[in-house]
């Protein structure tokens, strides 16, 4: 298998185009190639936080096998609609911004309570989109994932909690690296069971569903 590496995002299909097999697979590689990095991600905290609690570093075992299993469904699912891993461009935007994390507490607030959190809104949003397209199969996939992913979160804001002895959102937002925003670590609708299921407080929730950048000047 070889992977093309793209400079920029490719275009997500569009709800409608999922009814072609093609779309549904272009997204689960996707998704695929998010898992992977994930799992990736986990080996290098493993190696750059190397001094960290025992603990934590069972959590990232841990949770790399699940992105990892994970990765298996997606590959499953992909080779069903008859395509195969490396048949679609990729782009490695977790590996550009991640590893900027120079502190383990950057790493949980970033890549759990950030790109996995966002995870809760985006993966319901995309079952609905493939069960619309007649793909059961693929909307109870994201379904697990997203159930799944709400165990990954609680690990990154319980450790973020017992490493900053805070849980509050201004408390997040500067361990988050410049200049990463908060918009880009939610979806349009909020799935509040899931984040509070996650361990995220109320006023966290609150805040980052009416967070606006400040404008710049001009």
């Amino acid at each position: 298998m070889e992977l093309v590496l793209s400079e920029r995002a490719s275009a997500s299909p569009r709800p409608a185009a999922l009814v072609e097999a093609r779309a549904r697979a272009q997204l689960m590689h996707t998704f695929w190639f998010h898992e992977l990095q994930a799992a990736e991600l986990m080996c290098w905290a493993l190696l750059r936080f190397n001094d960290a609690e025992p603990e934590f570093r069972r959590g990232l075992v841990k949770i790399w096998r699940d992105e990892v299993r994970h990765m298996g469904l997606y590959a499953e699912h992909i080779r069903a609609l008859g395509f195969s891993l490396g048949a679609f461009p990729v782009r490695d935007w977790f590996w550009q911004r991640v590893p900027a994390c120079s502190t383990k507490t950057m790493f949980v607030a970033l890549l759990g309570m950030g790109l996995e959190a966002a995870n809760l809104e985006h993966a319901p949003r995309f079952a609905q989109w493939f069960r619309a397209a007649g793909d059961a199969r693929g909307g109870d996939l994201q379904d697990r994932v997203a159930s799944e992913e709400i165990g990954h979160v609680r690990f990154a804001t319980y450790w973020f909690k017992r490493w900053t002895g805070a849980d509050d959102f201004e408390t997040w937002v500067e361990a988050l690296p410049r200049p990463l925003s908060p918009l880009l670590m939610r979806g349009k609708t909020i799935n509040r069971a899931a984040r509070l299921a996650a361990g995220m407080s109320e006023a966290f929730i609150d805040q980052l569903a009416a967070y606006q950048p400040e404008p710049t000047g001009r």
